[in-house]
């Protein structure tokens, strides 16, 4: 494990809050000199800390107003023939193989609730090998600083 500073974590808190900052307002924010907060940035790379750069899209503008979990229980002789079929659904977002009570949770978006009940029971539900599923329709998301943030 590498050692990172707290002006490492500053960095990527700021960075994940924004990953289009510019480093000379980065800089300011941090009140570090602008070739610091650079380099930084590059050895954080480097060392594969940062993985890569995005951005996070506002699905409500662009139709879709819900959003979904859903967790699935599944047949293990069928985990690659569902992981396909998840993978060919337009609507799920992303894909997590769990522990728990569940297999797999999955991220769906939808346009509203009867398209979120379509796209569960005609499409998720009839995957050859899933036995069972449970969704958890999103109401409210808060983001929080990382938890690297508050170690000391």
């Amino acid at each position: 494990m590498h050692h990172f500073d707290d002006l490492d974590l500053q960095l990527l808190s700021e960075l994940k809050k924004d990953s289009s900052i510019s480093v000379p307002i980065l800089s300011k924010k941090l009140g570090t000199n602008s070739s610091v907060i650079y380099s930084r940035i590059k050895r954080l790379i480097k060392k594969k800390l940062i993985k890569k750069y995005t951005i996070e899209i506002d699905d409500a503008q662009l139709g879709f107003e819900v959003k979904a979990s859903v967790g699935i229980n599944r047949d293990p002789k069928f985990k690659e023939q569902i992981q396909q079929s998840l993978l060919s659904t337009p609507e799920v977002a992303e894909i997590c193989e769990i522990t728990g009570r569940f297999d797999i949770i999955i991220k769906v978006l939808a346009e509203d609730l009867e398209q979120l009940h379509t796209i569960i029971i005609d499409k998720i539900g009839k995957i050859d090998g899933i036995q069972n599923t449970e969704t958890f329709v999103e109401l409210e998301k808060t983001d929080k600083a990382p938890i690297y943030l508050s170690k000391k």
